[in-house]
């Protein structure tokens, strides 16, 4: 079975066919899903999807590019959020999705920054792994691991190079491969796939977004995890089953999934 650590199910791309994607994810191999939530206004949804479709889990936090939406009170928010939910039946696994982003112009890099290290505190406070936003960040955002003493977690979408991969290892994180590790082209990410460490590998969608290759830019679905897979067994040279039973007892450790 496989773990689909970073998909975006409650996103409004899939509000006229969410049961279907669902039940074609699971039919495809799909046992877990990792739900993140980007700002407060989404939490609710979030946690609405994960209590209507069992085998999926919630994340909450605020992603770099929300942060002038979360405001002033938005980490204050998140805070009560989650211990309040760590008391519901469906309960966070994660604090997510977190991190910096300095690809995007004309955003606060200070405000992010100040909004990571709070919900990294507020992570380490809960005792929960963090699923990490880093685009054009890398090294800042090992920095702020490294402030905050913050060891478990993924580094979702890895696109560093092998240095910064090794750190965040080293650091006790785990890396998230998906689409982008599809495409012929992306030479540094297969290279990574291929020769890192099987045990600090995850697999993830980030649908409705980075869609593989084979979807010509159309919406992604945790359905193309099992292809995805696929890819990563290629690249290593070894069976779809060895991949599967790695990345998820990988990811079951990390989010003390039992299933």
């Amino acid at each position: 079975m496989l773990i689909d650590t970073h998909c975006h199910l409650d996103a409004p791309e899939f509000d006229t066919d969410r049961d279907t994607v669902l039940h074609s994810a699971q039919h495809a191999g799909v046992s877990a899903i990792i739900i993140p939530a980007v700002a407060p206004t989404n939490f609710a949804a979030v946690r609405d999807c994960c209590q209507r479709y069992p085998g999926c889990y919630p994340a909450y936090g605020i992603h770099p590019l929300y942060v002038a939406q979360a405001g002033a009170n938005g980490l204050i928010h998140t805070r009560e959020w989650l211990r309040d939910e760590l008391a519901s039946p469906t309960p966070p696994l994660a604090v997510g999705e977190i991190g910096l982003d300095f690809y995007v112009p004309g955003t606060d890099a200070a405000s992010q920054e100040l909004f990571f290290v709070e919900q990294l505190k507020i992570a380490r406070e809960f005792d929960l792994p963090v699923l990490l936003h880093v685009r054009r960040a890398v090294d800042h955002v090992l920095k702020c691991l490294r402030k905050t003493g913050l060891r478990r977690g993924i580094a979702h979408a890895f696109n560093g190079s092998r240095q910064q991969a090794d750190e965040f290892i080293r650091l006790g994180f785990k890396l998230g491969f998906g689409g982008a590790m599809t495409f012929p082209g992306s030479t540094r990410i297969r290279r990574l796939a291929a020769e890192l460490p099987i045990e600090s590998i995850v697999l993830e969608t980030d649908a409705p977004d980075m869609p593989p290759c084979w979807l010509d830019r159309q919406r992604n679905s945790p359905v193309e995890l099992a292809k995805i897979a696929e890819t990563l067994a290629e690249l290593r040279q070894t069976s779809l089953s060895e991949i599967a039973e790695a990345t998820s007892r990988t990811s079951r450790t990390l989010f003390g999934i039992s299933a």
